[in-house]
């Protein structure tokens, strides 16, 4: 198994948001869940280059997807 590039911080960092565990931690918890059915950059609280950004990395299909993921099954919880 690879080790990833890049973190959950990171992602953060790239969505223009405070990328400190506590800060994440808070994120998630004011977020969740998403609706049944509601995709993760369609979610509503994303500004639209946010949800560009998301969009993006899901399609790029690079390393970032695994984050994506883990982004989206956190707030799914």
């Amino acid at each position: 198994m690879e080790t990833p590039i890049h973190q959950l911080s990171d992602l953060f960092s790239q969505l223009g948001l405070p990328d400190d565990a506590a800060s994440i931690e808070a994120f998630v918890a004011s977020h969740r869940p998403l609706a049944d059915g509601v995709r993760l950059a369609d979610a509503p609280f994303w500004s639209v280059s946010q949800a560009q950004l998301l969009r993006q990395k899901l399609a790029d299909d690079a390393d970032w997807v695994g984050l994506v993921d883990s982004l989206n099954a956190m707030l799914s919880a």
